[in-house]
């Protein structure tokens, strides 16, 4: 879900898109502003036992829980680190709550639709289910923008929609 906005520029009016800019293994990534709930430091994260490896364990965030995913883990099969600058970002996933741990969370940035390019066939078939949406065109800089609706099958949604249940 993208959050459009319109900016008026020299009498023009200008659509941008906002998203959230994180990093994962040194890449950028970028979520619409519009699915991320709250940016929150990490915290105990409990792991459940016997629990399938998309999910890293769960937090109590002001008496909810909510199932944590590792997506460095997920993306490329790193663990993420335990360091200060690590955030968990707080995302609606299909009318519910699900916690992304990420190694930063550094800006919000918005894009002109112009900025945003589609992803060459060619990539589209050989990264399926990564639920990658585009690429940002920052200045010198690329962010990868995800749509997590699209990052995980029907299975998995279930798997994290039974820890929240």
């Amino acid at each position: 879900m993208l959050k459009l906005i319109e900016v008026a520029k020299g009498g023009l009016f200008m659509v941008e898109y906002q998203f959230i800019v994180f990093s994962l293994n040194a890449e950028e990534f970028g979520l619409p502003v519009g699915t991320v709930r709250e940016i929150v430091q990490p915290q105990k994260i409990v792991k459940l036992p016997q629990s399938s490896e998309l999910i890293e364990g769960v937090i109590s965030l002001r008496k909810e829980v909510i199932p944590v995913i590792d997506l460095k883990k997920r993306f490329y099969g790193i663990t993420t680190e335990n360091l200060e600058t690590n955030r968990i970002i707080i995302v609606g996933l299909d009318g519910w709550l699900v916690g992304i741990l990420v190694d930063d969370v550094s800006e919000v940035v918005s894009l002109q639709a112009k900025n945003i390019a589609s992803l060459p066939p060619f990539v589209q078939q050989v990264v399926t289910g990564c639920g990658l949406q585009g690429i940002g065109k920052l200045k010198e800089r690329i962010v990868i923008l995800l749509d997590l609706a699209q990052a995980f099958s029907g299975a998995e949604k279930n798997l994290l929609q039974e820890v929240v249940n």
